[in-house]
């Protein structure tokens, strides 16, 4: 167990090898971890051995280098000799390197930063159900006022122990005071983590005892199970505090951020924080956890600069659509989790960056959603693919809104497949769609498709300062377009890597030649767009996977396609075991209400007819179609096929078949 209270400076390394000390230095880990850490990286790197995942076939050369590795300079837009692809020729490059000695919130708020002027600025967040506002102004104010009033409550001092002795989780819906809240936390040095608001007590006490939290941020709804994990990770009732949300009434016997705020008032000012130089390269401003597929979600650590690296680079991607539209700055809907680093990121901190205004709802309901897009006139909208598919089976209702303000759908988390994005544009022809990719590790974006450039069926281009490799199952580069191999990426936006997991972070965050890398375990493609611009698109996980008599078929793909059979309403695909073709695709499927009245065996029948009609015969469905209540996901929404596999083999071994 990491002990957090032995926290390290450069200078307390001398004892160790010189290597371990740049990279533990550098990563500020705590000290158990550098301990533990230093001679593993220095016996597995030094040779230059080739190692390889045990969990699948891609082999990548290891090094570390002997000098500090920097960031790449921002230079190239072109594929070089070694195959290294870097962004588009109209992609801009960044203006300047991301601040690494700063916090976040002084990134975000201050104009020397690049940021958009305040004069020329919306107010950052807006209630969508009540119309409630903050201006810039008065949300730095509360900011600095919720941060006197921790400081008095909990002890903390901006310049005093370590970030690890000052971890708030964060447990709510949406609210206009969620990015303000991490803020006033980051204003003492410390460090949020923030939980899904689908957390199960049990799931949120995991996420507080790893994190070692001493404080908790919640809202009404979820007061209960707040309480009970609060209380069996050891932080007192009254280190609970609540966010205000709309219809909802808070406990009397909890204090409100509106409380701690009136409290800040009549505290002295707090000093101003005095960071060293690079100390927001190498500190966590969040402890955000990754959906957990194979096991618990793990702690991934993000630096300061992380974030203030992709916020620039959001900002700077989409510069030339928005300069073409003649858009300064916009509405967006701020309507997916904050606590999901998709929306941290992309909506509650690049927003106030670029000057736009964002409408926030606590939760989806579509009729809500509809109205509020009318309402404030939405512009731009952050969205995941459940979504646009409910809104093209609902053409109906939408049609009963106007929706002729909306320019522009960003998706991500999940896969948008070709035929659904086709939809789409033709349910709503007056907007563009585009997609993007990212990970919790990677601070979100790292490929984005901007207005100025769309090329169905992929997603986007590589942001500004971010480089790219592609990695085949026998280990080599890959050297040509419509090629599949594991995706690397290379960017500021790369995370300090996992509390508590060095073996993880061992294997996700790599060394070569060309300096450190991040192995997403995600198999893409390169293709060039009719503008020869170059489009990466995401096709599947490495491990997901079905061969079939030595054919790759992708259960993205075959997800994709069946979304768009009238019949499902949500559905995942898994390899089951054939004894001529090794594995074959089997699909569970969530019925549509409309298809009440028809029997599974017809609805069966049509589904694999549809895939048989539009896809190659290795694709088809041999495992058969199986009906199920629900999908499920993590509460980040990613698919858990391991829990149908499970379920897969119990079925089957009960059969007494194959396993």
């Amino acid at each position: 167990m990491v002990d957090k209270d032995q926290y390290q400076k450069r200078d307390d390394f001398e004892e160790l090898p010189q290597l371990g000390q740049r990279w533990c230095a550098w990563a500020q880990l705590p000290r158990a971890v550098v301990s533990r850490t230093t001679s593993r990286i220095a016996e597995k790197t030094l040779a230059f051995p080739k190692l390889r995942n045990p969990n699948h076939g891609i082999a990548t050369r290891l090094s570390l280098r002997r000098k500090y590795h920097k960031q790449p300079t921002y230079q190239g837009h072109h594929q070089d000799s070694e195959m290294v692809f870097t962004p588009p020729a109209w992609v801009p490059q960044l203006p300047f390197d991301p601040p690494d000695s700063i916090p976040l919130y002084e990134f975000i708020g201050n104009e020397r930063y690049g940021r958009q002027p305040f004069k020329r600025s919306q107010n950052p967040f807006t209630c969508g159900l009540t119309g409630k506002t903050y201006t810039h102004a008065e949300m730095r104010e509360r900011q600095e006022l919720l941060a006197r009033s921790l400081s008095k409550r909990m002890g903390w001092r901006p310049n005093e122990d370590t970030p690890w002795d000052k971890v708030v989780g964060l447990y709510s819906v949406n609210t206009i005071d969620y990015l303000m809240s991490t803020f006033a936390v980051h204003r003492l040095s410390g460090i949020v983590t923030p939980a899904n608001a689908m957390y199960s007590p049990a799931e949120l006490e995991h996420q507080l005892k790893s994190s070692g939290s001493k404080a908790l941020f919640t809202c009404s709804s979820l007061l209960d199970n707040a309480l009970k994990a609060a209380r069996a990770s050891n932080i007192p009732d009254d280190r609970v505090f609540l966010l205000d949300v709309p219809g909802q009434r808070p406990d009397p016997r909890f204090k409100t951020l509106d409380d701690l705020i009136a409290e800040g008032r009549s505290l002295p000012e707090l000093e101003p924080l005095k960071w060293t130089k690079g100390q927001g390269a190498r500190q966590a401003a969040y402890l955000c956890y990754s959906s957990g597929t194979s096991g618990l979600p793990k702690a991934v650590m993000i630096a300061h600069r992380n974030i203030i690296a992709n916020v620039m680079q959001i900002r700077w991607h989409e510069e030339t659509g928005r300069r073409q539209k003649g858009v300064e700055t916009q509405k967006q809907i701020g309507l997916l989790p904050m606590s999901h680093i998709y929306a941290l990121v992309v909506v509650a901190n690049a927003g106030p960056y670029r000057g736009d205004s964002t409408i926030v709802l606590p939760r989806f309901e579509l009729k809500t959603f509809l109205e509020c897009i009318q309402k404030f006139k939405i512009n731009y909208m952050h969205l995941v693919p459940p979504i646009i598919i409910q809104m093209i089976r609902s053409s109906d209702l939408c049609a009963k809104y106007d929706l002729s303000s909306v320019r522009f759908i960003f998706t991500g988390a999940a896969p948008l497949g070709a035929e659904t994005h086709e939809d789409t544009l033709k349910a709503f022809p007056h907007i563009t769609v585009g997609q993007g990719y990212g990970m919790t590790e990677t601070s979100t974006v790292v490929l984005g498709t901007a207005e100025n450039d769309v090329m169905i069926g992929t997603s986007g281009s590589l942001v500004p300062g971010t480089r790219a490799k592609l990695i085949d199952e026998e280990g080599h580069e890959i050297t040509g377009y419509d090629q599949r191999g594991e995706l690397f990426i290379q960017s500021p936006s790369v995370t300090l890597g996992y509390l508590h997991n060095e073996r993880a972070t061992a294997e996700a965050f790599v060394w070569d030649e060309d300096g450190r890398w991040m192995r997403t375990g995600d198999v893409a493609i390169v293709r060039k767009a009719p503008s020869g611009n170059e489009h990466f698109a995401v096709v599947d996980r490495l491990k997901e996977l079905i061969k079939t008599k030595g054919h790759q078929v992708a259960p993205a793909e075959l997800e994709a396609h069946l979304l768009t059979h009238p019949a499902v309403n949500d559905c995942t695909v898994i390899p089951v075991p054939d004894e001529r073709a090794g594995e074959v695709p089997k699909a569970f499927v969530v019925k549509s209400a409309s298809v009440a009245g028809k029997s599974d065996a017809d609805i069966a029948h049509d589904i694999c007819k549809y895939v048989e009609d539009h896809k190659a015969r290795y694709k088809w469905l041999k495992g058969g179609v199986e009906f199920i209540d629900v999908v499920p996901k993590s509460p980040s929404g990613k698919i858990l096929r391991r829990l149908l596999k499970d379920k897969e083999r119990e079925a089957r071994r009960a059969k007494g078949a194959k396993l």
